[in-house]
């Protein structure tokens, strides 16, 4: 046992060792992070602008430039936020995850400056908000289609594959946001889900209007779903017999 202690010391000392090296110089980017930062704030640079130039300069330290930012300009988020997306795009998830794990404003706010400042990272956008704020999800993919309404399609697909347990949240989103898509919506769900149309068609029922639920039907037939059943489904979620007969 003994010699066992003595071989492992030596290991356990360096894993100090090192522990203590990250953390002094972590501390040590932060302190120089902090006078670049109000240097470049007291030569009346904007706080936008005076992000946007330091990460540039040093992407790779995003999360320690924008804890720094936001511990003195806490109020300031949007500003922080939109110079770290000018600086390069490609941090938008890195962006949107320390934005939220900071707590400065709610996540729908988040992914909304962040989509309107990157559309092309909304997938990246949505599904990084999506991973640290799971119970948000529906408003999360409501706000990211009402912000920017051409990434729908890849923003929805991409959710509803990540986050299957997620499936009627994730609908619900998006049919607040794409009222008269439902049915469009109803298929594409259940082209990825056909065991769930149960759930899927009495959601989309109960969250439309009365005149959409024969569509509704249909696109559930056209994903494979028996009419039958597509039929009892609507009635679970509100329509009534008589109107669905008429039809």
């Amino acid at each position: 046992m003994k010699k066992l202690i003595s071989l492992l010391l030596p290991l356990l000392l360096l894993n100090t060792v090192s522990l203590s090296a990250f953390s002094k110089e972590t501390s040590q980017q932060e302190k120089f992070i902090t006078k670049l930062l109000n240097q470049q704030v007291r030569q009346h640079i904007s706080l936008q602008n005076s992000v946007a130039s330091i990460l540039k300069r040093y992407p790779e330290q995003v999360e320690i430039v924008l804890e720094v930012a936001l511990a003195s300009y806490p109020s300031k988020y949007r500003q922080i936020m939109i110079g770290a997306l000018r600086a390069e795009p490609a941090l938008a998830p890195d962006v949107v995850e320390t934005m939220i794990t900071a707590n400065v404003t709610d996540s729908e706010n988040i992914v909304r400056i962040a989509i309107e400042n990157e559309p092309a990272y909304a997938k990246e956008i949505v599904n990084i908000a999506a991973l640290h704020r799971p119970k948000e999800i529906e408003e999360i993919i409501r706000v990211a289609i009402v912000t920017e309404p051409f990434v729908t399609n890849d923003v929805i697909d991409d959710t509803l594959l990540s986050y299957p347990g997620k499936l009627l949240d994730i609908l619900t989103g998006a049919m607040k946001a794409l009222p008269n898509q439902v049915a469009g919506l109803v298929k594409s769900a259940l082209t990825l889900y056909p065991d769930e149309a149960n759930d899927v068609v009495s959601l989309a029922v109960s969250s439309s209007q009365s005149q959409q639920t024969r569509e509704i039907i249909s696109a559930a037939v056209a994903a494979g779903v028996h009419e039958d059943s597509a039929i009892a489904a609507a009635i679970a979620g509100g329509a009534k017999q008589e109107e669905l007969a008429k039809r």
